[in-house]
């Protein structure tokens, strides 16, 4: 029963290239144009299990057989072949009962995603509470854990971070003594740079208390314990007001039906004549269901917004649009230097954890530079305020001096 659905469906999805699978009995089929006419990848499936799995729920099940080792990909060319399932994936191609539980998860979002101030922190912890090693060996050394600014393809990871803060900080228009909240300040990154070099008093939040220890410590460590707070705070919860405000890879763990509540605390919290700059991971298309997978085992709680979805929580918050910028391919760019650094690192990956998690790793790395290369997937900046006159009326003030202050620039060689 489960091998003939599942033949079915790869019947109707596998158009572009073709896909060999060799199924739990031993017989192998292949689907798709002929020989020589397009990417060809080959799979096994180990048992009926994962052949039931996958005809059931086949996004959640094809990860999770992954990590498990019950689908084994010819050569391990992972990106191959999830690039090759994209450039097939069209949703009239999979049963009846795949399409409901789609559509069903579409309309159940706003109960999966309510992310009240417990489960939020619950999902941070997660995620974010794992080791610090782990991400040490894959990120910068600034531990930026989202999208870099590639101004230059040619940049170094740790370039093209810097190069990232000094893109922010220009947009902010920070100057000394000006009060800054950093809301999801991850291990410190961004707060620590604004406040070394650009003389701001930051206050940080986050909710994951591996992240704030490692932030106060380099804040410590630098000198800057008089320049910068670190906080274990919901954003919900602050009452002071700030000149500016920065938000930096936190809007996608709010979740869709927090998004009034958001925009509405950044506009209460930001002075009149101050500026705020929210960056996003952000669908080029309609909304569309979050996928099983991710939100099992990478970012409960997570949901990659379309434009359409934030831009009326952003007009009912009062503020103004002063500037909408969309990066495009830089994710991609940013998580291939990660994966790169990973799988370097595997040595040092083996000592903190099993062959399952580097698994699940590398397809969560895998899936999401595929996301930002073939599907609709983008990097959102939205720099708003209550003022129309808060920046300058064109971009030219971004652009006059690119290049990052002189100890931002040591810090990336």
């Amino acid at each position: 029963m489960w091998k003939n659905s599942f033949d079915r469906m790869l019947r109707r999805l596998i158009r572009i290239g073709r896909l060999t699978v060799t199924f739990p009995d031993g017989e192998i089929r292949s689907y798709g144009a002929g020989a020589g006419t397009g990417p060809e990848h080959a799979i096994e499936i180990a048992d009926t299990a994962t052949l039931r799995a996958l005809c059931l729920s086949p996004e959640l099940a094809f990860g999770e057989a992954y990590m498990n080792a019950a689908l084994r990909v010819a050569g391990d060319d992972l990106e191959g072949l999830v690039r090759l399932l994209l450039r097939n994936l069209r949703p009239d191609a999979f049963p009846a009962w795949v399409r409901m539980a789609g559509r069903a998860r579409f309309r159940l979002r706003d109960w999966a995603l309510r992310n009240t101030p417990l489960t939020a922190r619950r999902n941070v912890a997660h995620h974010y509470d794992l080791s610090d090693r782990l991400y040490a060996l894959f990120l910068d050394r600034d531990m930026q854990y989202s999208c870099a600014y590639f101004s230059d393809p040619g940049m170094t990871l740790d370039e093209a971070q810097a190069a990232k803060k000094a893109h922010i900080a220009a947009k902010l228009r920070i100057e000394p003594g000006m009060r800054v909240l950093d809301i999801g300040c991850g291990w410190g990154g961004m707060a620590l740079t604004l406040a070394r070099d650009h003389g701001a008093l930051v206050t940080g939040v986050t909710l994951s208390e591996n992240q704030l220890a490692t932030a106060r410590r380099r804040a410590e460590e630098e000198g800057l314990e008089d320049r910068v707070a670190f906080r274990l705070q919901d954003y919900r919860d602050l009452t002071e007001r700030f000149d500016r405000i920065v938000s930096v890879g936190m809007l996608e763990h709010v979740g869709a039906p927090q998004y009034d509540t958001y925009f509405s605390q950044v506009a209460r919290l930001l002075s009149e004549d101050g500026i705020a700059l929210i960056h996003t991971i952000g669908r080029c298309a309609p909304p569309m269901a979050h996928s099983p997978w991710i939100h099992k085992y990478i970012f409960p709680g997570g949901y990659v917004p379309s434009l359409s979805e934030l831009a009326g929580p952003i007009e009912r918050s009062g503020l103004w649009h002063m500037d909408i910028e969309v990066w495009r391919l830089h994710y991609a760019m940013t998580l291939r230097h990660w994966l790169a650094r990973f799988d370097a690192n595997l040595a040092e990956v083996r000592r903190l954890y099993d062959d399952r998690f580097i698994r699940m790793w590398r397809y969560y790395l895998t899936v999401c530079i595929l996301a930002f290369e073939e599907q609709r997937q983008a990097v959102f900046q939205f720099q708003l305020a209550h003022r129309r006159d808060a920046v300058p009326l064109t971009r030219d003030y971004l652009y006059h001096d690119t290049a990052p202050p002189a100890r931002m620039r040591d810090a990336a060689e």
